[in-house]
């Protein structure tokens, strides 16, 4: 009897081990690497991340006292440099749970590297 229950606790140890990760990259909530020989453009990238992070408060109407919107090409391209700033101030980051993933981050950087592009 008591070799049957340890082969049912082995099993059931088995199956949770092969199910659980190892890798800490896979409880992060990440976003495609940018691909540096592919341009990143506002429509295709930066868009997509602004709406899922910034504009909770940087919406149009603006929410909990954030000073403008983000909610435009324009308004993200004439921001640019503030966002940057912000992203990556460990200090003071934007949004203000916590600095974004690093590939995050680089995607931006690399919009504006690329020139800003729109589409």
């Amino acid at each position: 009897m008591k070799t049957k229950h340890l082969t049912y606790l082995l099993g059931i140890s088995l199956f949770l081990y092969n199910c659980s990760s190892s890798s800490p990259n896979d409880l992060i909530d990440q976003e495609p690497d940018p691909d540096p020989s592919t341009e990143i453009t506002y429509d295709d990238d930066i868009k997509s991340i602004l709406n899922n992070r910034c504009t909770g408060c940087h919406g149009n109407p603006t929410q909990n006292g954030a000073p403008f919107s983000l909610t435009t090409f324009n308004s993200a391209k004439n921001r640019i440099d503030d966002i940057i700033s912000r992203i990556n101030n460990a200090s003071n980051p934007m949004p203000p749970s916590g600095l974004m993933s690093q590939e995050v981050r680089d995607e931006i950087q690399q919009w504006k590297d690329d020139g800003l592009l729109e589409n």
